[in-house]
């Protein structure tokens, strides 16, 4: 199979997306959920996530509220995160309560 795609050290292809310009989202986590206030391109499927410090994380629509029972991230960690499509439809937004102090978190929509 040909690909463009750049490859491990297996020589298996990597996928491999760019950053969307003009779709960064930063979101300031505390103690309240918040959600990023724009919501993601329709044509958007990934997002690039990073936390500048220990939150949990929550998809779904433009109501979407985060919990401390939620999806645990850790600081200084990126996730790669698929927002869904198809039948089981595509979540629009990213909601994060904090898990100890208040951080920041990035939202990169990716293509």
């Amino acid at each position: 199979m040909t690909t463009l795609l750049p490859r491990d050290d297996d020589n298996a292809p990597i996928q491999a997306l760019r950053l969307k310009a003009n779709n960064a989202h930063s979101i300031s986590v505390t103690a309240t959920s918040a959600r990023n206030a724009t919501a993601f391109d329709a044509d958007t499927r990934m997002v690039a996530i990073y936390a500048a410090g220990p939150c949990f994380l929550r998809s779904g629509g433009a109501t979407v509220a985060a919990t401390a029972t939620d999806h645990y991230l850790p600081g200084g960690t990126y996730l790669y995160l698929s927002l869904g499509h198809g039948k089981a439809g595509r979540d629009t937004h990213l909601a994060a309560i904090r898990a100890s102090t208040d951080v920041t978190l990035y939202v990169s929509e990716l293509e």
